[in-house]
C-alpha cells in the first residue's frame, strides 16, 4: 500500500497551516506581549477537546487586488473570524446536549475588522444556529467595518450584509452568549449588544464607534481606551459579568450557557437547617441575600449576572439537583429591598430570556414594593415598572415564588409575575408578612387622624408602634395563608426540597 501523500495532499496541509498560530509567530507574539491570547488558544480553552469542526478556515480578506495572494494566506488568516461547531461541557451536561455554534473574531488579523468573507463566514454560523437550534457563544475583539475590501465591485457601502439581521433574529430561539476583551467598537459592539448575555475581561472598550469614526463625525478626538471602559459598561448594565481575563471569562462563558444545555449528575448540597436562621429577629436589621441563595443552590452552581446593575434584585443562574433555574431575589440591603426602575427593566429582561429558553424561575422575595416618589419617575418608573408586569404575563414556564419577609404592594406582585396566583406555588417562611404596603406608611397614612389628634410626642409614638404592631400581626405569613392569600407557610429548611417538588410536579 502506497502511504506516500499526494502534492495535493501536502499542498492542502501547507496551506491550512499558514492559519495556525504554529506560522503566524509574529501576531501571536503580539498578543501575547499585551497580555492576551490569540483566537485559537481561546477557542482551544473554550471547546471540547477534537470536537472543532471549522468552517471556512481558508478564506484570506478580499484584498487580492492591492495584496500579495501569498502574503494574505498568513496576515488574514480565515479572514479574521474562526467560525465552526463543536461541543461544549459534555463531560459535565452529556455529549448530546453540548453541541454549539462558536465564532471568534481574531484582532490580529486587520484589527478583528468585519470584512466581505469575514461576514458571509458570520451569516452561515447564523443559518446553522438557528436551522439547528445550536447556542452560540461569540468571542467579539474588533474594530468594526473593515474599508479595504477592493475585491468587492457589487456595492457601494455595504450595507446590504444580512450579518446583523441573522444575528438578532437568533433572539428567543437560541441563546447568544458574547464574550469580549480589548477592543469592541462599531459593529462589533452591536453584535456583542445584541446578545442575550455579555461577558467582558477589565481590559475591554466597547463603544458604537471607534476613535476615527468619532473624529471622523467631528465629536473630537479620543483614544481607544477613553471609549467605553469595562467599569463604566459594567455600571450601566451592558455588561452582565466582568471577568478578570479571558482564561476567566471562557470559563464563565462555560458555566453560562451549561444552564441552558441540561441537567448535571453530580452535585452536593449545603446544610439546609442553617436557614432557619438566616433572617434577623429585628425585621428592620438586613441580612446577606447570597448567603441564603448559596445555601438553597447546589454548592458552587449559583452565577450571578449585572451584579452592580439594578442592585436590588439579584438575578442568576443555579441547580438544585442539578437541574438548571432562573434566580431573581430581593436584596434588602440595596434601597431595603425596594424596586426601581432599574432593577424592575433589568429583571423584565431577564425572565424574558428564560421564558424563551424554557428555564424555570424562583422567586425569593422580601421587598417594600416599587420606589416612589418624584425622583423615581423622572426615571419613567410607570413604563418600566409596567414592563415587570408584562413579563410576567407573558411567562409561559413554571415560576415558585418564596416570601422571606417583606412582601408588600405591587412590587411584591410584580417578584412573583403579576399575581400571587401565576406562581406554580407560592410559600412563605414564618417571618413573612403582607399588606398591600410598608406597615409604617400604611399606619400613618390610614391612622393620620388619629395620630395627629395626639399632641404628646411619646403617647404619638406610643400608638404609632402600637398600631404598626397589629399591622405586622394581621399581616403575618401565617394569616396570610389562612386566607389562602399564599398556599403554604414552610419551614426555611424544606425550601429547596419544596422548590423541587413543585417543578417536578409540571
Amino acid at each position: 500500500m502506497n502511504t506516500q501523500k499526494r502534492s495535493e495532499l501536502i499542498e492542502l496541509y501547507n496551506r491550512l497551516e499558514k492559519t495556525l498560530d504554529k506560522s503566524r509567530k509574529e501576531a501571536r507574539e503580539k498578543r501575547h506581549q499585551r497580555g492576551n491570547r490569540t483566537a485559537r488558544e481561546n477557542l482551544e480553552d473554550l471547546i471540547d477537546e477534537n470536537s472543532f469542526i471549522e468552517y471556512g478556515q481558508l478564506a484570506v480578506a478580499a484584498q487580492r487586488s492591492r495584496r500579495d495572494y501569498e502574503e494574505l494566506q498568513t496576515s488574514t488568516a480565515a479572514d479574521g473570524i474562526l467560525t465552526g461547531i463543536c461541543t461544549i461541557n459534555k463531560d459535565n451536561i452529556g455529549k448530546n446536549n453540548a453541541h454549539a455554534v462558536v465564532i471568534i473574531n481574531d484582532y490580529s488579523v486587520l484589527a478583528g475588522t468585519q470584512g466581505y468573507f469575514h461576514h458571509k463566514k458570520l451569516d452561515r454560523m447564523c443559518a446553522l444556529a438557528e436551522k439547528h437550534s445550536l447556542p452560540v457563544i461569540m468571542f467579539t475583539e474588533g474594530g468594526g467595518g473593515r474599508p479595504g475590501d477592493t475585491d468587492v465591485h457589487v456595492q457601494i457601502a455595504g450595507l446590504n450584509v444580512p450579518s446583523f439581521a441573522s444575528w438578532a433574529r437568533l433572539k428567543g430561539k437560541v441563546p447568544r452568549i458574547a464574550v469580549n476583551n480589548g477592543f469592541c467598537f462599531a459593529g462589533n459592539a452591536a453584535l456583542l449588544g445584541c446578545s442575550d448575555f455579555c461577558i467582558t475581561t477589565k481590559n475591554s472598550w466597547i463603544g458604537m464607534a471607534g476613535p476615527a469614526m468619532i473624529e471622523g463625525g467631528g465629536l473630537g478626538n479620543f483614544e481607544p481606551t477613553e471609549i467605553g471602559p469595562s467599569d463604566i459598561q459594567e455600571r450601566n448594565g451592558v455588561v452582565d459579568y466582568l471577568a478578570d481575563d479571558e482564561e476567566h471569562a471562557t470559563k464563565i462563558a462555560q458555566q453560562l450557557l451549561s444552564y441552558f444545555q441540561g441537567s448535571r449528575e453530580a452535585w452536593t448540597v449545603n446544610d439546609q437547617t442553617k436557614l432557619r436562621d438566616s433572617i434577623p429577629q429585628n425585621r428592620r436589621m438586613g441580612y446577606p441575600i447570597r448567603e441564603i441563595i448559596e445555601i438553597i443552590a447546589d454548592e458552587g452552581s449559583f452565577l450571578e449576572l449585572r451584579k452592580i446593575y439594578g442592585r436590588s434584585v439579584v438575578t442568576g443562574f443555579m441547580r438544585l439537583e442539578g437541574k438548571p433555574v432562573a434566580l431573581i431575589a430581593n436584596d434588602c440591603q440595596q434601597l431595603g429591598g425596594a424596586i426601581d426602575s432599574t432593577t424592575a427593566e433589568k429583571t423584565g429582561d431577564f425572565i424574558s430570556i428564560c421564558n424563551d429558553h424554557n428555564i424555570p424561575i424562583v422567586s425569593l422575595v422580601d421587598t417594600p414594593g416599587f420606589m416612589v416618589g418624584p425622583e423615581s419617575e423622572k426615571e419613567g418608573a410607570a413604563r418600566k415598572m409596567g414592563s415587570l408586569f408584562n413579563a410576567g404575563a407573558s411567562l409561559k414556564v413554571p415560576v415558585v415564588a418564596i416570601f422571606l419577609r417583606k412582601s408588600y404592594g405591587l412590587g411584591a406582585m410584580a417578584m412573583a409575575g403579576g399575581s400571587f396566583l401565576e406562581p406554580v406555588y407560592t410559600a412563605s417562611w414564618p417571618t413573612g408578612e403582607f399588606g398591600g404596603m410598608g406597615l409604617e406608611g400604611a399606619v400613618k397614612l390610614g391612622f393620620k387622624k388619629e395620630l395627629d389628634t395626639e399632641e404628646n410626642s411619646e403617647k404619638k409614638k406610643a400608638l404609632y408602634n402600637t398600631l404598626v404592631a397589629k399591622m405586622y400581626e394581621a399581616g403575618k405569613a401565617t394569616e396570610a395563608a389562612s386566607h389562602l392569600e399564599i398556599d403554604a407557610v414552610i419551614d426555611p429548611m424544606d425550601t429547596r426540597s419544596l422548590i423541587l417538588k413543585a417543578l417536578e410536579s409540571l
